[in-house]
């Protein structure tokens, strides 16, 4: 795709395609109330707290951090996280962590994406969540025409937005199988979602500067997908709130950043390069370089904690 930072920089060279979606870090409003909501009904474990702040996860590294900010307030129709996704290793492990929600009695919406087996539920402040395991044996999406099509494994069609059977999913359970279990540590941030106010503007910083490569556009359903490596998607960007809709103010609970991890001091470097030359401003951060798109949303570059721990 030829966007505006791609042609200033006359060549765009990909991401590496080992980079991935790190830890999401928000602002929240009651911060013992979130701890309380990720840990019992998601399964999650608190690695640390410190005075209003608290990072969790399935063990190490943190999958979210949170930041308390007792007197922030939800705003509507803004740009900032349509949801952050956690991707489970099997669907095994997805099952556990629907019918733990179910046990929960907690709001959620299984859906079959084809391709991918999820739910849809908020937290208690409105911040969007995905639980997903990938099932590519089942089928697959493409692009024409830009729209998507999604086509099962047998050939058939699918809108690709399915009632999940969950009769099918549960039937992965084991008799031992514990609801109350922490999550598995293979468990990560398989992507987030973002609303933003202009698809093209969006495409311009995570495929020209950032360097994803674009998956899929679809101008009708007013959304596209970026990723690393051939990934379906790590960032998805759709204007649902509308065309040119506004940043949140500053105390606008949700996003604050979401993690953009490289997998050596080098790829992270290429990146810095192209950010550099496109002029946007940076702010060095303890743990890497953070930007943020037209749209205000906040990304954290950085090397993966596995490397910089070395």
């Amino acid at each position: 795709m030829n966007t505006k930072y791609a042609a200033d920089q006359e060549v765009t060279k990909s991401i590496h395609p080992a980079t991935r979606v790190g830890h999401v870090n928000l602002n929240v409003a009651d911060l013992d109330r979130q701890i309380e909501f990720y840990q019992t009904v998601l399964g999650f474990q608190q690695h640390w707290r410190k005075g209003g702040q608290a990072g969790l996860g399935a063990g190490e590294p943190d999958l979210l951090r949170l930041v308390e900010n007792p007197g922030f307030k939800r705003y509507r129709r803004v740009t900032g996280l349509y949801h952050f996704a956690i991707l489970f290793p099997d669907r095994r492990e997805l099952a556990r962590a629907v019918a733990r929600l179910f046990a929960a009695r907690y709001p959620n919406y299984p859906t079959d994406h084809i391709m991918t087996k999820t739910t849809y539920l908020d937290d208690p402040e409105g911040n969007g969540i995905e639980l997903y395991a990938e099932s590519p044996e089942d089928g697959a999406w493409s692009m024409a025409n830009g729209e998507f099509i999604t086509r099962r494994a047998d050939g058939t069609m699918s809108n690709g937005r399915e009632p999940l059977d969950l009769e099918d999913l549960f039937s992965h359970l084991q008799e031992d199988d514990r609801l109350d279990a922490p999550i598995p540590v293979q468990t990560h941030l398989g992507h987030v979602h973002l609303h933003v106010r202009d698809i093209d503007q969006a495409l311009d910083f995570y495929h020209g500067v950032i360097g994803f490569d674009v998956m899929g556009v679809a101008k009708s359903f007013r959304a596209a997908f970026v990723s690393a490596g051939g990934y379906h998607h790590h960032v998805g960007l759709n204007t649902w709130q509308g065309e040119g809709a506004p940043s949140p103010p500053q105390d606008a609970l949700g996003l604050r950043y979401f993690t953009v991890e490289l997998p050596d001091q080098n790829a992270l470097h290429e990146v810095i390069a192209r950010e550099e030359k496109a002029g946007i401003p940076a702010a060095q951060s303890g743990d890497g370089l953070l930007i943020s798109d037209p749209s205000r949303n906040s990304v954290l570059l950085t090397v993966s904690p596995s490397v910089a721990k070395r």
